[in-house]
């Protein structure tokens, strides 16, 4: 019995882990410790349950609990800044995780594979052969000679059917002259956008980027 317990810890572990190294190659939030430590809390609280109270106790009560629970963490990781949400898909990730982590320690081992298979399948081969699919948020951050070289790349960026959900403007003055440093948050396409960024950069001389993130 302890073997087998061992067992479905460890392959939860390793399924939560394999995800949260996508998620940590992201450069997202949540990575490979959280996600294995939700995977094995989750498989974990799973046995206890079903082995801990004794034969007449209801398994299914502590596994809706560790839904709940999961649904606080995973809270945790979503950002709401400037009306853009950032963070869903990690806790969805972290969700899903939990939920191969409770299939594990049930002894539901191939069902488990499958679904950490689906998930990989959903995060990263879709995503790399179809890049196209959905859109993003993006963060360009760029520094101009006058507020109306500001002015001409929002309006630029309006124009080709981008969305601006919102822009920070600051005004440096210099030895040489004033510097108008713009900090814009722009929904796009996903795809080629920041070489299409770049390019709306090139038309201007008096403007720089500073970032596209």
């Amino acid at each position: 019995m302890i073997l087998e317990i061992t067992i479905r810890l460890f392959l939860a572990l390793l399924l939560g882990g394999i995800i949260g190294i996508e998620r940590e190659y992201r450069a997202k939030e949540a990575g490979f410790r959280t996600h294995f430590l939700v995977a094995l809390g989750s498989a974990l609280f799973c046995i206890v349950s079903l082995y801990g109270f004794g034969p007449h106790n209801d398994a299914s009560r502590v596994a809706a609990q560790i839904v709940s629970g999961i649904g606080f963490i995973g809270a945790g990781t979503i950002i709401f800044q400037k009306n853009v949400v950032r963070g869903l898909t990690t806790a969805a990730g972290m969700w899903v995780t939990a939920a191969i982590g409770m299939a594990c320690a049930t002894g539901m081992y191939m069902i488990s594979l499958i679904a950490t298979g689906m998930a990989l399948l959903g995060l990263e081969v879709i995503n790399a052969f179809i890049p196209q699919i959905g859109t993003t948020t993006v963060v360009l951050s760029f520094s101009a000679g006058s507020k109306e070289s500001v002015k001409k790349v929002v309006n630029q960026i309006k124009e080709d059917s981008m969305e601006l959900y919102s822009y920070e403007l600051k005004e440096h003055r210099t030895p040489h002259g004033t510097i108008f440093e713009a900090s814009l948050e722009i929904k796009v396409k996903r795809g080629h956008h920041n070489e299409r960024l770049i390019d709306y950069m090139d038309e201007f001389d008096d403007v720089t980027i500073s970032s596209v993130e």
